[in-house]
């Protein structure tokens, strides 16, 4: 009973398939989209490796790594107590407790405590989208929180990541191209330099809508821009890239 209890989907909430046995909980403002799924298959760590997501959310990315990879620990790192409590039912639901250990608190005071250990090997965040003082920011928490740099901006997050990679480690991240020169600024300052870089176009014929980025800490200058990820064909439907980005995943989710 007690174990039920612990797992058991609240109101409003429901269960969202990942991948073939593997699901997450979602809802009350804290769900996932194809950004999340791309930049999960875009930082997909080698098997072995100790890994973390910051502003986990809901839980999507760690869950999404150990169903297609063998990382040997994940830190889930998310500042909502709500959004915490979701991908720790969603991780004992899919029996991972050994694997996903979910941590509650703000990324730019995780040097403060032990809740995530230093010298790992990747590090992965969707971040916020608005800058501080930009859009109109949702009157739900969660949303707002998600959406806007409400916790730091994107130098605090590119300032805590490169506190908590090992010399080499890789940090990727994903947000709009309106941002890139921002992005890639606050990266080299944090001493994360940028290597490889990918726009995401919902057709051929559309400007990009989304970019994955990845750094190294301590890495030497030099990017690789590789060719655009296509999220539908031309006709409609899916792109065959991104039919085997969602694999196993039901029908994909928008």
């Amino acid at each position: 009973m007690e174990e039920t209890m612990r797992t058991a989907l609240r109101e409003g909430e429901k269960l969202e398939p990942l991948w073939k046995g593997v699901s997450v909980i979602v809802g009350a403002g804290h769900t996932f989209g194809t950004d999340t799924v791309l930049l999960a298959a875009f930082s997909l760590p080698k098997a072995g490796e100790v890994c973390a997501d910051f502003g986990t959310g809901c839980g999507a990315i760690p869950l999404l790594w150990c169903a297609r990879s063998r990382p040997k620990a994940v830190y889930a790192v998310e500042i909502q107590p709500f959004a915490c409590d979701m991908a720790r039912r969603s991780v004992r639901r899919n029996r991972l407790d050994e694997t996903i250990h979910v941590a509650e608190g703000d990324i730019r005071d995780l040097r403060a405590n032990a809740a995530v250990p230093h010298g790992l090997d990747l590090i992965a965040c969707n971040p916020p989208y608005q800058a501080a003082g930009t859009g109109i920011p949702s009157r739900a928490d969660g949303k707002r929180i998600a959406r806007h740099e409400v916790f730091g901006g994107f130098s605090d997050l590119a300032a805590a990541a490169a506190a908590f990679l090992r010399w080499g480690g890789r940090f990727c991240c994903c947000m709009r191209p309106a941002r890139l020169c921002d992005t890639l600024l606050a990266l080299r300052a944090a001493g994360l330099e940028p290597k490889r870089l990918r726009f995401v176009q919902q057709r051929e014929s559309a400007a990009p809508f989304l970019f994955l980025l990845q750094a190294g800490r301590g890495g030497k200058p030099g990017m690789e821009v590789a060719p655009a990820l296509l999220v539908e064909r031309e006709s409609g439907g899916f792109s065959d890239e991104m039919l085997r980005i969602y694999g196993q995943n039901r029908e994909g989710t928008t």
